[in-house]
């Protein structure tokens, strides 16, 4: 009994002190934001529009297609992913997916004006100005039946790997997913996404280890929350969206989670019964002893 007595002090006083300690250092470390809101009602959206996708068809390919490819529609890339960047300072994305991938209200506002649906207004001061113009001359009609199109060649399926592609690797580079064949490198040139970004974003391989997964999520959704003044914009990614480029970091930078998790219970079962006949023959012993 004296030595459960000892014991049972020496986990209260650990507990205490850990418990009064980690909160502080947490909230230093990770100070606590709202959690991820997908529903971007702050923006400028369809205003519960449903648009033609028909008539979407027809004002895509007239305001869009000169910089935006669609391939999945016959519409190729107008330049290479090098004289694209050095011309807009990054890699405009192609729109094949974009009904997918991105919420329908936060599209909307991004076409009508995207520095602010990208919550990007303090790094589009004076005379700098978006590489994408502000579509807000067009009817809210119009821009719904452009949302309505996107959604209607988006496909109905993508692979993690697919989805983080177009939603991520125009900026990001991830490079543990190929380290040889270089195939997930940024499509943006270095030099052209530093010019455009201020710095230059970090490769993502590890970033579900550094970061951890609430933080990813809350930072996709909103970077603003994590670092202000942050030069990533909000990109407006639906939450099944977000979910499967998590996903994806995940199989790239923790490809054994599911198997580490699976042996940690299986250790932890095998110290408890460890301990249950530590204690049984413990017990054993000291009772012959007395």
């Amino acid at each position: 009994m004296r030595e459960l007595k000892i014991f049972s002090v020496v986990v209260a006083i650990t507990l205490i002190t850990y418990w009064g300690i980690e909160p502080f250092a947490h909230s230093q470390m990770h100070p606590h934001v709202d959690a991820a809101d997908y529903s971007y009602n702050d923006v400028d959206g369809l205003k519960g529009m449903v648009g033609n996708a028909e008539a979407g068809a027809e004002l895509v390919a007239a305001n869009c297609t000169a910089c935006h490819s669609i391939e999945s529609q016959g519409f190729p890339k107008v330049m290479d992913n090098a004289t694209a960047a050095a011309s807009y300072g990054v890699v405009p994305p192609d729109l094949g997916s974009a009904g997918k991938l991105y919420d329908a209200n936060y599209l909307a506002a991004f076409i009508k004006d995207p520095v602010t649906a990208s919550k990007l207004a303090h790094v589009y001061t004076g005379d700098k100005a978006h590489p994408m113009p502000a579509y807000n001359w067009m009817s809210d009609e119009e821009i719904a039946n452009i949302v309505a199109y996107l959604q209607s060649i988006a496909p109905a399926d993508m692979s993690n790997k697919e989805v983080f592609v177009d939603a991520c690797s125009r900026c990001h580079g991830i490079k543990y997913a190929d380290m040889m064949g270089g195939s997930m490198a940024a499509q943006t040139p270095k030099a052209d996404i530093k010019a455009y970004m201020g710095k230059l974003p970090p490769d993502l391989s590890q970033y579900i280890k550094s970061r951890g997964e609430n933080y990813l999520h809350t930072f996709i959704n909103d970077p603003q929350k994590h670092l202000q003044g942050t030069a990533m914009p909000r990109v407006g990614l639906t939450k099944a969206s977000e979910d499967q480029v998590v996903a994806y970091m995940t199989e790239v930078g923790d490809s054994k989670k599911a198997e580490r998790s699976s042996v940690g219970l299986n250790v932890l079962a095998y110290l408890v019964i460890f301990a249950i006949f530590a204690w049984l023959w413990k017990a054993k012993i000291w009772r012959e002893v007395h």
